[in-house]
Parts: structure tokens; sequence; C-alpha cells
């Protein structure tokens, strides 16, 4: 076993995403720019693209990283039967959830129950689809909905915070349903709709359109709570959540409602907005 995985195991990820986090909203001048500058630097960000493309004209280094981009930056695929792509980054595995269990990376699969926490909620992607996307550092980091739907309840599952880079998705088992993650269901004009923000170590913040900051706090046991009655509808390429620093975002999709691209591969750069598939009723 590598250092660098074995690191994954020993490291207290909660301690220091819990640093991250509060480093992240340093306000000092000198300190969010250079972090900034350092930032941009070693992943090559795409200022050009940002509705404000100057790096230190953000409150602190968080804003800069869920900065929202220019008008039109990410059109929307033209066919209104297009699934759409909910983020950038790039594609760990997209396909058929086959026995209950969809592929994290090569020799590297678990069930959707231990994803969602639930196992009555994965009967409804029985024999459907999904797609995991990875978000890098250089990504934009807001994630929006590939087809309209109304939220219905989320959960936030608690779970360590490993690396969802490429090389800890082919060397930790079962890694997206073993870190923290929020989990959210929506009803849609196809019938179920689910989208998984997983968290990851110094990369753990998620917050939602509806309800802020969702983590942290990070979570001690399962929390589910119910929107039903709160009229929380979004729409087509409407954003949905950010990741407070990057992570991975998994949808997933039920069986004769739709069907996903064929040509997508691991690895594949990805822009939110492009087509994922599209609707089949």
């Amino acid at each position: 076993m590598s250092p660098k995985l074995v690191a994954q195991y020993l490291l207290p990820h909660r301690f220091l995403s819990r640093i991250a986090h509060g480093v992240a909203r340093i306000r000092v001048r000198w300190f969010k720019n250079w972090l900034t500058d350092l930032v941009i630097r070693k992943f090559d960000v795409n200022l050009a693209e940002a509705a404000n493309p100057d790096p230190h004209g953000y409150v602190h280094f968080n804003a800069f990283f869920t900065r929202a981009l220019r008008e039109g930056a990410r059109p929307a695929d033209p066919d209104p039967a297009s699934l759409l792509m909910p983020a950038d980054g790039r594609v760990h595995q997209v396909g058929r959830i086959r026995e209950g269990r969809m592929v994290q990376a090569k020799g590297q699969e678990f069930t959707i129950a231990e994803l969602l926490g639930d196992e009555a909620a994965a009967r409804a992607y029985e024999d459907g689809w999904f797609a995991n996307i990875y978000l890098s550092p250089r990504d934009y980091h807001r994630v929006h909905m590939p087809w309209a739907g109304r939220l219905t309840h989320t959960l936030h599952i608690p779970g360590r915070l490993f690396s969802v880079a490429p090389w800890a998705m082919q060397a930790i088992p079962r890694l997206c349903a073993r870190n923290e993650r929020l989990v959210c269901h929506f009803d849609t004009g196809f019938g179920p709709m689910c989208q998984v923000m997983v968290g990851a170590i110094l990369v753990s913040g998620v917050e939602t359109v509806w309800g802020g900051e969702e983590i942290p706090p990070y979570a001690s046991r399962v929390r589910e709570r119910d929107w039903r009655n709160q009229g929380i509808e979004l729409g087509r390429h409407e954003e949905m959540a950010r990741f407070n620093y990057g992570s991975t975002v998994i949808v997933l999709f039920p069986r004769d409602a739709v069907v996903l691209e064929d040509d997508l591969q691991p690895q594949q750069p990805v822009r939110m907005g492009q087509r994922l598939g599209r609707v089949l009723r």
C-alpha cells in the first residue's frame, strides 16, 4: 500500500477539513489574495469565464472558489429533451445500474442502497442509470439540475472524508458510499431523480440553494429532512448546490425513463449544461 493511500486512512479527516473551512474564509487581504493566486497558478484556473474576473475581488478564498460564471458561459444543450451535465469536471464513471450496484472505478463497486442510506429509495433506480462527475480544484464548483424537479427530501449521511481524486477512487473500496454526503431526492416529469453531493478531505463543504450550508456541521447520525410541503421547485439548468472546495456529484435516474450518452468515458472532461442523455417519456 502506497504512503499516499496509508495517509488517507490515518489522517484526521474532519479535523483537517474544519481547519480548511476556516482558512478559506479568512478575509485578511494579503493572505486570501496569496492563496487565490496560488490556486490559480497551480491548477490553471480560467477566470475569463467568471462573472467577476478579478482574482482579488472576492471577500475570501471560498467566495473565489465558488464564484459564479458570466452569463452565457455554460449554455444548456438546445434540445429540450436533453438531460444536462450537472457540473464541470471529469467523468469518474457513467452507465447502467446493474443488480443494484454502480461502478466506482475499474474493479470497484458499491450498492445504490449503501450510497443512499435507504433500501426503499434505491429500488426506484434498479436497472437505471448513474453518472459520477469529479470536480477538481480548477473547475466551476456549482452543481446544477439535469432536469426540472421538485425537492422531496434530503438525507445527510455521516462518514469518512477520503479524497475523491481518480487515484483514490481506484484504490479505496466503496469510497462514495463511505464518505460524508448529502443525498437530494427530486420528483420530476419522468419519475424520481437523485443528486448526491459527496464530501472529501479538505473539500467537504456542501451548500444548497434552499438550505444554505448543510455540511459542516458534520453528522454523527443520519439526518433526514422532509421538503415536500416547502414548494422547492428547480428548473432544468438551474443551480442546485455548490461545493465549498471541490468533490464529486453522483446523479441517478430510473430505468426506461432516460438514456445516457454512450460515448462518455472515464476521465473525459465535461462542462455543466452539455448533453448527458435524453428523456424518453
